[in-house]
């Protein structure tokens, strides 16, 4: 089927054989048939044709006339011809103008409307095959004639002046380049502009659309959530009531059938006909006793009642800590059970006076572990672990950064009883013995420097006789600096080093006599036998 709009409709092609020397006129045009075939039966061509100028075709030969996509292939390769054929109005032979792919009018204009696009505009579709003639004169040179004639084009594309230089069939290539790639780009643009949602009529995207994914389903366990895993079946929360006060704390289970670790100023509320309950990881809610307390390092052991196959925690040893070294903090704060937090040791050996904040109970000194894992009231008798789930402390105080009356949270100085003292203290409890704490037997104050102000250790007031210290040779006025060689700073700071001891062990006490220091070894006594 022919197209009324086809600029070559009333040129048909001619073949080599049945043409002659003449020169065909101006208005003579190819038929469909020269753009490549086109499956129907073509009109026969006028006997008197030629050639088109314009282009160098390769030389003639005497071999059997071309096809049409023989024409379409020499027009392609460009090659040098020697004769030169008459001037003919192709859209194939204009030079290229700068005004690329604007077509006015004639045939490119009607070229444009046969993929749907307005005169003077080039066909949207980028991938129209660069070999058919129409689209070349839609993405081609067009100018005011058919293909275009720079300046002087006609507007029903008129023959051109035969002065004119020829071009080669490259240009063709070049130009139908140029226009491939650019409808390629636009195309491509738009794509993408769709997939993103930009262009118009596309569907809204939303979040809530997609399904629900879990988070971190295939990435390892941290060491902290190792450490949560394997601490927290072993700790539980502590409820107590007393005649006069209630509140919470926390526990640590230290043996299958239910002993329990925890602070006695938890469970001193209910030590006199009161009750105490724990509830564990799982829920379980069950009724427990105070098996044994001691007020002096803050230690208690209570145990819940009909109960085996309970989990105990791993107790570490506090002996080998390392300020820096990470800790985990679990426990019950303001009553949130099972509550981690995370932390470093920031100190080791910090002389802590504590009590339960009501005054009733006499202060208790001991040489805590300090971390800056958040510890709140409620995280009392709960464990601070390393991170291999050892329990390496009890905590038991904060300092309150409040003045107030009311509960005070965390503010980064958590302190927590060492573990192998903990421990000592918990086994005398359990074997039922009466609870000793070594001591050198002696009274000290706080000694300072000449400037009143700095602490430079604990000065001797007197010394009980037959003590540990009156057999070591200690005398009043010395003024003890050092134990084990950890300084002590202050008289608090050396009750609290030597409560880190049991009786019987020999320590080395460095002192400053007449503003000399010297060492001597002492061995430390039992406050049982005090007199």
């Amino acid at each position: 089927m022919t197209d009324s709009n086809d600029p070559f409709a009333d040129r048909p092609y001619t073949p080599r054989d049945q043409r002659d020397d003449a020169h065909e006129s101006s208005d003579a045009r190819p038929t469909e048939a020269d753009a490549g075939p086109s499956g129907s039966e073509q009109p026969p061509a006028p006997a008197a044709t030629s050639y088109p100028t314009g282009h160098e075709y390769a030389e003639a030969t005497n071999e059997a006339p071309l096809r049409d996509h023989d024409v379409t292939e020499q027009i392609d390769t460009g090659r040098p011809t020697t004769e030169q054929p008459t001037e003919h109005t192709s859209q194939w032979d204009r030079e290229p103008t700068t005004n690329l792919g604007t077509a006015s009018t004639g045939a490119a204009a009607a070229s444009a409307s046969e993929y749907g696009q307005p005169s003077g505009s080039a066909p949207s579709d980028p991938f129209v095959p660069s070999d058919t003639a129409t689209g070349a004169a839609a993405f081609g040179t067009a100018g005011s004639g058919i293909a275009g004639s720079g300046t002087g084009g006609s507007g029903d594309g008129g023959a051109t002046s035969s002065a004119r230089r020829p071009r080669r069939g490259r240009t063709l290539i070049a130009a139908v380049a140029i226009a491939a790639l650019a409808g390629a780009a636009g195309y491509g643009g738009s794509y993408l502009q769709g997939q993103n949602g930009g262009g118009n009529g596309s569907a809204p995207i939303s979040s809530l659309d997609s399904g629900n994914q879990a988070t971190q389903t295939n990435l390892p366990a941290s060491a902290v959530e190792q450490v949560a895993s394997k601490v927290l079946p072993s700790v539980v929360q502590v409820n107590v009531k007393g005649s006069s006060e209630s509140g919470s704390g926390t526990g640590i289970i230290i043996s299958s059938d239910g002993e329990i670790l925890t602070n006695n100023h938890v469970v001193a509320p209910a030590a006199d006909g009161g009750t105490v309950t724990v509830a564990f990881s799982d829920g379980t809610n069950v009724e427990a006793e105070i098996v044994g307390r001691d007020p002096v390092t803050d230690v208690a052991v209570i145990k819940a009642q009909n109960q085996s196959g309970l989990q105990p925690a791993t107790l570490g040893s506090s002996a080998d800590l390392k300020v820096g070294q990470d800790v985990v903090a679990i426990g019950s704060p303001f009553g949130l059970e099972s509550t981690v937090t995370t932390g470093i040791v920031s100190a080791l050996n910090r002389p802590v006076t504590s009590s339960d904040g009501t005054g009733a109970q006499t202060p208790t000194v001991f040489p805590a572990v300090q971390t800056d894992a958040a510890i709140n009231p409620g995280n009392s008798g709960g464990p601070l672990v390393d991170l291999d789930g050892n329990v390496i402390g009890i905590n038991s105080a904060i300092r309150a950064g409040s003045s107030g009356g009311g509960q005070s949270g965390s503010i980064g100085l958590g302190f927590a009883i060492p573990v192998d003292l903990a421990k000592n203290i918990s086994q005398q409890i359990l074997a039922g013995d009466e609870v000793e704490h070594a001591q050198i037997g002696v009274t000290v104050r706080p000694a300072v420097s000449g400037d009143e102000i700095t602490g430079i250790g604990a000065e001797i007031n007197a010394v009980s006789e037959g003590s540990a210290g009156a057999e070591a040779g200690l005398q009043e006025g010395d003024i003890i600096t050092a134990v084990n060689g950890n300084p002590v700073a202050s008289s608090d700071a050396l009750v609290a080093s030597i409560r880190a001891y049991q009786p019987g062990e020999s320590v080395e006490v460095t002192l400053l006599r007449d503003n000399e220091s010297q060492n001597v070894d002492v061995e430390l006594g039992s406050d049982l036998n005090a007199g």
